[in-house]
């Protein structure tokens, strides 16, 4: 198992190293100087280039792809001899544990420094900090509902061998990937929090954490998140309800479910202890990245709701070419695509025996 999880996280390595490279290059060759977005436009010529200085926007393209490399990596190289020309672009920004230390170089231990926006001049990890815990509250409940109530719903429909309800479960599978996130959060907030939210008690926005109209300050909204989580778990809800179907079905029609009814297995037994471990994989497939994708892609839903998530973080940045957050955000998403990929290959290796095998 270390043989395996240490290949495993060299795979993942390998592609973060990936992810970093095209997000670089793709944000650099980007329109737009933020020097001159950060001071305005009437700015003048010194004013920029001294700030282009500080961020380092003066050095040749290599060297800021290098710097960006030592800024993210938990062990950095620091120059010692020149404190005016630290690897670092913001040395003022992070602690360090010198590990190896030789006449103007140290090799240090710190924490992955990703810079400073471009707008706020806040620290890009204080504002992802800030933002991730909703959209993991978010994609965490969405993705719980599509995979408790899809199972059950495709374990119904694949035990009752109905021709119709097959042919219901495929055409739900497909109406529910048809359907747009944007679209179905505008009729979802219209429908239960506009048109029936004297019946529901449900706001049309509103996040996590809510203001006291009173001047109580912050209290918790846990129906907030209600229809967002409904919103973003309709399209994998419809995904699992059909391979936990179809899947389960192929299952029990293997030769050693019915060497298990032979031996006289109850049918309880049989599908709880055997068939549902072998078909659960695609389905664990669909839901890491699924789970994944909601971390990403809750932009619209996050807008529509009002929800102070990552999303809306990205948007932000969008809008106002905030690099460093744009990227920082991409690399938060990258690590945890990455993690859940590790943690689903584990679990894998625990529901079937084969992939130990292989």
């Amino acid at each position: 198992m270390l043989k395996f999880l240490t290949r495993r996280l060299a795979y993942g390595m390998l592609v973060l190293f990936g992810v970093v490279t095209v997000v670089f290059v793709l944000f650099t060759v980007l329109p737009g100087d933020p020097a001159r977005m950060m001071l305005g436009q009437r700015a003048d010529l010194a004013s920029v280039e001294s700030i282009r200085k500080e961020l380092g926007l003066d050095r040749p393209l290599h060297k800021q792809y290098l710097h960006y490399l030592n800024d993210i990596s938990i062990i950095s190289l620091h120059r010692t001899d020149d404190p005016q020309s630290l690897i670092y672009l913001d040395p003022g920004s992070y602690t360090y544990k010198t590990i190896i230390q030789t006449e103007n170089r140290a090799l240090v231990l710190k924490k992955p420094y990703l810079r400073r926006s471009y707008q706020t001049n806040r620290s890009v990890t204080e504002i992802l900090l800030t933002a991730f815990p909703n959209t993991l509250l978010l994609a965490s409940v969405s993705i719980l509902f599509a995979m408790i109530l899809g199972v059950m719903l495709g374990t119904f429909i694949a035990l009752q061998r109905s021709a119709m309800l097959g042919r219901g479960a495929l055409i739900f599978s497909v109406l529910g990937m048809s359907l747009p996130s944007f679209f179905a959060a505008i009729i979802i907030a219209w429908v239960f929090a506009y048109l029936l939210g004297d019946y529901t008690g449900l706001n049309m926005t509103g996040s996590i954490w809510e203001v006291d109209d009173f001047g109580r300050g912050e209290y918790l909204s846990l129906k907030n998140i209600i229809l967002p989580a409904i919103t973003l778990g309709i399209r994998p809800l419809a995904i699992v309800t059909e391979l936990t179907r179809s899947s389960l079905k192929k299952v029990m029609a293997l030769d050693y479910i019915r060497t298990a009814r032979a031996k006289g297995l109850s049918e309880y037994r049989i599908i709880t202890r055997h068939a549902m471990k072998n078909a659960m994989n695609p389905v664990i497939t669909a839901i890491s990245g699924w789970f994944a994708s909601l971390m990403a892609g809750a932009v619209f839903v996050e807008y529509v709701f009002d929800w102070k998530g990552i999303g809306v973080v990205i948007v932000d940045a969008l809008e106002h070419y905030d690099f460093p957050v744009l990227m920082g955000a991409v690399l938060l998403i990258s690590v945890v695509l990455v993690l859940v990929n590790i943690f689903v290959d584990i679990l894998y290796a625990w529901l079937d025996p084969r992939v130990r095998l292989q």
